[in-house]
């Protein structure tokens, strides 16, 4: 199992929550196959300084390889996270055994 977070901040956080384009496309990513247990989060803790998280599951690293290549995925990040993400963090985890 991997589990692939993502933390991060938006350059126009208002603009993106009133027209809810970036946040609409982004829950999309949830119809690839493969993707399970996906979550869109909002952070509340003040330990850090991003806003947004991204919470998402698959089965093997081989459907998340797909996940990745996948065009619903590649025009997502060409259309939307790199002209609206200000800043992120990425974590990729597996349980240990």
């Amino acid at each position: 199992m991997i589990r692939h977070t993502v933390a991060f901040t938006l350059k126009n956080q208002k603009k993106s929550m009133e027209g809810l384009d970036f946040f609409t496309a982004l829950k999309k990513l949830a119809s690839i196959p493969g993707v399970q247990k996906f979550e869109c989060l909002k952070q509340i803790s003040r330990k850090n300084k991003f806003d947004f998280g991204l919470s998402m599951e698959f089965d093997n690293a081989t459907l998340y390889e797909e996940y990745t290549n996948h065009p619903t995925h590649v025009y997502f990040v060409e259309t939307y996270w790199l002209t609206e993400v200000d800043d992120f963090l990425e974590i990729d985890y597996e349980p240990l055994t």
